[in-house]
């Protein structure tokens, strides 16, 4: 079941708050009235690093396509791009606000993107909040052919580069099962972020 906690803390929703949640595996999303909620879903997904998945036509992608990987270089476009309707997603659960808030998380070295550039063109990418070995991945969005999966296969080298443990991704859903994204217990994700974060990982390996 996926639960919400105490909805208190969306009045003060500021970039200490927000390393205090994600510190304890709570994380905000927006309602359609965007209404900020925080949840501690259980059973939480993680993507395991030592055990991702590429799938063959991907790393041909990756090793030859057309797109320019780009890191920190447009952070909040990439958050913008994340809460803008796309089919099958009419709404936005990422609120003006958010974007403000986590750009300012970006400001201080805590939230990075990872993004796929064709030419000048931002054509995908994904965001997320990075403390100590804990990464959790927010979104991603794609505007060509496997734009957000390119993003993800360099999230996922940057991370294990970095000495990195833990890749939250909340949810479970098939896009990421393909790339071998598993659910487990709540109780079982607390404690690998315990772990995490004992853990000195760095970004910029």
């Amino acid at each position: 079941m996926n639960t919400s906690v105490d909805d208190s803390m969306a009045a003060m929703l500021n970039p200490q708050i927000l390393l205090a949640a994600y510190s304890q595996g709570i994380f905000p999303m927006a309602d359609e009235q965007g209404l900020i909620s925080w949840y501690d879903p259980d059973p939480r997904a993680i993507l395991p690093l030592e055990t991702f998945h590429v799938p063959r036509r991907l790393a041909r992608t990756v090793r030859n396509g057309p797109y320019e990987v780009r890191i920190d270089s447009a952070f909040r476009q990439v958050m913008e791009a994340c809460a803008a309707p796309a089919p099958g997603r009419e709404q936005t659960w990422i609120t003006p606000e958010m974007i403000d808030t986590y750009t300012a998380l970006h400001d201080l070295g805590f939230a990075h993107s990872v993004e796929t550039w064709l030419g000048e063109e931002l054509v995908g990418g994904l965001y997320g909040v990075a403390i100590r070995g804990l990464f959790a991945g927010e979104s991603m969005f794609s505007r060509r052919t496997d734009a957000s999966k390119v993003a993800l296969v360099h999230l996922v080298e940057r991370l294990r580069r970095g000495g990195f443990m833990l890749l939250d991704t909340q949810f479970l859903t098939g896009h990421l099962a393909r790339f071998g994204a598993v659910e487990i217990p709540r109780h079982v994700y607390k404690a690998l972020l315990a772990r995490a974060l004992q853990v000195y990982a760095v970004w910029d390996p």
